[in-house]
């Protein structure tokens, strides 16, 4: 059996992976010196209620670390593929409050649990180019979860001097200890209707991608990088 249909099936061998992962970030987050933009914004909208965020998949390495876990429960949404299993099992250790979203749910059935944790006060965490792609081009799901709960829309977006790209579809941002880091929290000022007409889904959905771009742009630019995907 390969290791992908390894971790798939086995919940035990996803956490022992998600361990190490989680060692290897731990020690980036506590060797690169990060500069921070945006968690004054981020902590008042907190501080109202929860929040949805959205952040490129090829940047979701550090979110886990660098979102204020004391302060502010998040539910990350996950489906059942190995890095899904794995980034899971790496967010439970962290303090948070990951959600499997299985294939089989109609929309309407997601919709409702992403609600329960909203009515919970818990914010939903999710990547905007979804867990197989295409990589930088938003999912409906952002949409879908931005209409139906309403929720103050933020990006996370990071950046370090020293980082090795993974040859997956996304090329995957992995940090390297030591050196200058950047992390954003940014909030999208536009409100996504609660009713869409199908020829406006395609025009928020550009909006939000533009949104993220620059983003991610920002976080490059912090530590001196041309922007990246």
């Amino acid at each position: 059996m390969s290791l992908r249909k390894r971790i798939e099936k086995s919940e035990t061998l996803a956490n022992i992976l998600a361990a190490v992962a989680g060692r290897y970030l731990g020690r980036c987050q506590r060797t690169i010196t990060w500069e921070a933009r945006g968690l004054e914004d981020l902590n008042a909208a907190l501080a109202e209620g929860p929040i949805l965020l959205v952040m490129w998949h090829s940047r979701c390495l550090m979110a886990a670390e660098h979102w204020p876990v004391a302060d502010a429960p998040l539910s990350s949404l996950y489906n059942n593929s190995p890095v899904g299993r794995l980034a899971g099992a790496l967010h439970r250790r962290v303090g948070l409050h990951p959600m499997e979203m299985s294939r089989r749910l109609s929309n309407r059935a997601a919709s409702r649990t992403v609600l329960k944790r909203v009515r919970e006060k818990v914010s939903i965490g999710m990547t905007g180019d979804g867990p197989v792609g295409p990589a930088l081009e938003v999912q409906g799901a952002v949409l879908e979860w931005a209409r139906v709960t309403g929720l103050p829309l933020f990006c996370y977006a990071f950046s370090t001097q020293r980082q090795k790209r993974m040859s997956s579809w996304d090329q995957m941002l992995v940090p390297r200890p030591y050196k200058s880091g950047a992390y954003v929290f940014r909030q999208f000022h536009e409100t996504v209707p609660r009713k869409l007409a199908a020829d406006e889904s395609e025009f928020w959905r550009e909006e939000i991608r533009k949104f993220m771009e620059t983003t991610t742009a920002e976080a490059d630019a912090m530590v001196g990088l041309p922007p990246g995907p």
